[in-house]
C-alpha cells in the first residue's frame, strides 16, 4: 500500500537542507512549502527560501544528485529542458508535455539518473534565473499507410490556375473546364 506522504530532501537558498514528508496532493499552500520534519512538527517554509523539494527513496543518501545533465538524448517522453538557478548552477530534467499539469507556483522535474535516490525534484519559480526548452520528445509516429492525397477529392482548379466549374448531375459530379 503506498504512503500517503512522500519522502523529501528540501536544499534551502543558504545551503541548508531540511529532511520530512509531504503529501504529493498538495504540498505548497499559499506560497509555503508544507512538511511535516522528521521531528513529527509540521513546519511552513515560504518558497522564497526554497531551492528545490528533492522527492527521495531514502533520506540516508545524499541529496545531491551525481549527474545534472543528460549524457545523450533522453528517451522518455516530454520536454527536455535546462534550468539555470539564481547561483548559477544548471540543473537538466524532464518535464511533462502538457504544461497544464504544471503547478502555478514551480516545476515538477524528472532527474537525468532515474535510477538515483532522487526520483523527482520540485523547483519553485523564485528559485530559477532561466528555464530552458532543448527539445520536445515525443512518440515515434508510424508512416501511413496507402496514398497520401484523396483519391476522392474534386479537382477545383485546372493545371494553369483557372478556377473549374462544377456541373452537378445526378448520379456524380463531374469536372467541366471554362
Amino acid at each position: 500500500m503506498p504512503s500517503t506522504h512522500k519522502k523529501v530532501i528540501v536544499r534551502k537558498m543558504d545551503r541548508d537542507s531540511v529532511s520530512g514528508y509531504v503529501s504529493p496532493a498538495q504540498f505548497v499552500n499559499e506560497g509555503k512549502l508544507e512538511l511535516l520534519n522528521t521531528a513529527g512538527n509540521v513546519v511552513a517554509m515560504d518558497l522564497r527560501e526554497i531551492k528545490g523539494v528533492y522527492f527521495v527513496r531514502e533520506f540516508g543518501d545524499s541529496e545531491s544528485l551525481t549527474r545534472k545533465t543528460f549524457t545523450s538524448r533522453p528517451r522518455s517522453e516530454g520536454l527536455w529542458v535546462r534550468l539555470r538557478f539564481k547561483d548559477n548552477e544548471i540543473l537538466e530534467g524532464l518535464m511533462p508535455s502538457d504544461l497544464t499539469q504544471n503547478l502555478p507556483e514551480g516545476y515538477l522535474v524528472n532527474p537525468p539518473d532515474q535510477r538515483s535516490n532522487t526520483q523527482r525534484i520540485f523547483v519553485p519559480r523564485t528559485a530559477l534565473e532561466s528555464l530552458t526548452v532543448l527539445a520536445v520528445i515525443g512518440a515515434t509516429r508510424r508512416p501511413r499507410r496507402g496514398p497520401t492525397d484523396d483519391q476522392r477529392q474534386v479537382p477545383m482548379f485546372d493545371t494553369n490556375g483557372r478556377l473549374i466549374r462544377l456541373k452537378c448531375e445526378r448520379p456524380s459530379i463531374r469536372a467541366v473546364t471554362s
